[in-house]
């Protein structure tokens, strides 16, 4: 059985997002959502909030669990057992990136893979810095994001700007 990870700060999911782990869930036996925990960065989103976000979202499909870490994305596959990691892709910019993580990750652990898998041409544009700045601004975010992350983002921008 083959457990595939699909990390991302996921703040907050989007629909682009829910496009690749639902591709992931068709290419492999189990898929593990995990959202880094990254001190470094000033999310909009507390980890227990994004969590909550993705378990909800993540409910409909079958053999996907959602969890969170902190550390070595490869340490954390390790533990939990899987072999694989899902990457989606954008613009080369990402593969750039992207290509460099994979690697510096197989010379970290050779037993870990990784799989790039392109976006769908319908979220290839969306970010969730993009998301976060249109809805902050009063834009809406329909069609970018499940419901339920709509929702979050008006209450978050509407008690920060009272």
């Amino acid at each position: 059985m083959t457990l595939a990870l699909v990390p991302g700060s996921f703040d907050p999911v989007t629909n682009g997002h829910l496009d690749i782990i639902q591709r992931a869930v068709e290419l492999f036996d189990e898929v593990r959502v995990v959202v880094a925990r990254n001190s470094s960065k000033t999310p909009l989103f507390t980890v227990e909030e994004r969590l909550e976000m993705l378990r909800e979202v993540c409910a409909p499909l079958a053999r996907v669990s959602v969890d969170s870490f902190e550390g070595l994305l490869v340490n954390y596959a390790l533990e939990c057992g899987a072999t694989v990691i899902v990457k989606g892709l954008r613009f080369v910019s990402d593969f750039e990136y992207e290509l460099q993580m994979a690697l510096m990750n197989r010379r970290l652990n050779s037993a870990i893979e990784t799989v790039f898998l392109p976006t769908s041409a319908p979220y290839s544009d969306l970010s969730s810095s993009i998301v976060k700045e249109i809805a902050r601004l009063g834009g809406s975010v329909e069609g970018l994001v499940p419901e339920i992350v709509q929702q979050r983002l008006r209450e978050k921008y509407t008690i920060q700007s009272t």
